[in-house]
């Protein structure tokens, strides 16, 4: 669940990745998801902070370094930022379209819920993130 999440917060970056396998014409599949460019520029730069973070989950399956184990454990407030920071854009997107109903718009707004759901409420999200041991041999 934490890998859907991260993906839906860098939702931006994953839509640019997929776009470069289009060797015609890369601006299509951005355009079809991200109409306005502002939006799909303000994806990339929140969700580079989902990047970030999936990065420390990597360093958290080596586990070959120590440095980032303060980090990995205080990452659901990272979370939590993102996610109100993803709410503040939707807010934006939705003034901006005088609160037109948009599937695309529900469907964020249905992921934001959800996913301020499991960090609430997610036992095995807070178990996971104190797993990483100073300690711990590999």
């Amino acid at each position: 669940m934490l890998y859907l999440l991260l993906a839906f917060l860098g939702r931006g970056w994953l839509v640019f990745i997929a776009s470069l396998t289009q060797a015609d014409d890369r601006t299509g599949l951005v355009r079809l998801f991200y109409p306005l460019k502002d939006d799909f520029l303000l994806a990339l730069l929140t969700g580079l902070g989902a990047v970030l973070l999936y990065l420390l989950v990597i360093a958290e399956r080596k586990r070959a370094w120590r440095w980032p184990i303060a980090v990995f454990r205080r990452m659901k407030w990272g979370l939590w930022f993102l996610l109100a920071l993803d709410g503040m854009l939707l807010g934006q997107r939705l003034l901006h379209s005088d609160f037109m109903f948009s599937p695309t718009a529900a469907f964020d707004a249905l992921m934001l819920f959800w996913g301020a759901l499991y960090l609430l409420k997610s036992l095995h999200l807070k178990l996971y993130l104190k797993d990483w041991q100073a300690n711990a041999e590999d």
